[in-house]
C-alpha cells in the first residue's frame, strides 16, 4: 500500500483541497506542517523550491493542482469516466481564475489600494466567476447539489476551500447563489468532512 506524505505550511492554503481528498475518502497520509521561521532550512528539500509538495512512497510532487487531481483520481473522485474527468476539471479551472485574479489583489501591500481592489473584486469581478459557477452546475449536476454527476468530486472540495477564504472577508457573497449555497451545506455534511472541519487546526488562511 502506497504511504502518503504532504507537507505545507501550517495553514490551508494550496494543500487544504488534498487535505480533504484525503479526509473525505478516509485515507491515512501525514500532515506534515512546516512553521514559517523554520521554511529556510526546508526550501532545499522541494523539487521546485515551494510547497505543497506531496511525497508518494519516497517520490516527490510538486504544484498544487496536481497534486490534488493525481490524488483525485487515485481514490475516485476525479469523475468515473473521461468525459466526467473533464468537466470537473471545467469546474477546477473556473474556481482556479477566480483565486487566480484575487491572489495578487489579497497580498498586495498598499493597504489603501489594496482596499480599494477587494471591493472591486467582490463587487465586480467575483460575481461573474460565482454566475459562471452556477451555470456549469445547471450543466453538468444532474439536477443534484454536487458539480458533476450528482456525486462528490474533488470540484465540490476545491470550490468550499476557495469559497471559504473570500466568506471570511464577505460572508454574504453567496446570499443570490442558491446552489451554491447548497453545494457549500453539502460538502460540510459529509461525515468524515464535519469532524475534520470540527478539529483541523484553526489558522487564518
Amino acid at each position: 500500500m502506497a504511504s502518503y506524505k504532504l507537507t505545507y505550511f501550517n495553514g490551508r492554503g494550496r494543500a487544504e483541497v488534498t487535505r480533504l481528498i484525503f479526509v473525505v475518502t478516509g485515507q491515512n497520509f501525514e500532515d506534515v506542517r512546516i512553521e514559517q521561521d523554520d521554511w529556510p532550512s526546508h526550501k532545499s528539500e522541494m523539487p521546485l523550491g515551494q510547497v505543497p509538495v506531496l511525497e508518494v512512497d519516497g517520490v516527490k510532487l510538486p504544484q498544487s493542482l496536481s497534486i490534488a487531481r493525481f490524488v483525485a483520481k487515485q481514490f475516485h473522485l476525479a469523475g468515473k469516466d473521461n468525459l466526467e474527468q473533464a468537466k470537473v476539471d471545467v469546474v477546477i479551472d473556473t474556481i482556479a481564475d477566480a483565486n487566480a485574479e484575487f491572489a495578487p489583489i489579497r497580498w498586495g501591500e498598499d493597504e489603501t489600494k489594496k482596499e480599494e481592489a477587494i471591493k472591486k473584486f467582490f463587487a465586480e469581478d467575483l460575481q461573474k466567476h460565482l454566475k459562471n459557477l452556477e451555470v456549469l452546475a445547471k450543466e453538468y449536476s444532474n439536477g443534484g447539489p454536487f458539480f458533476v454527476g450528482n456525486k462528490l468530486t474533488w470540484a465540490d472540495l476545491l470550490v468550499y476551500d476557495i469559497l471559504e477564504g473570500l466568506l471570511q472577508i464577505d460572508n454574504n457573497i453567496l446570499n443570490k447563489y442558491s446552489w451554491l449555497q447548497r453545494n457549500r451545506e453539502e460538502v460540510a455534511k459529509q461525515p468524515k468532512i464535519a469532524a475534520y472541519l470540527k478539529n483541523r487546526p484553526n489558522t487564518e488562511f
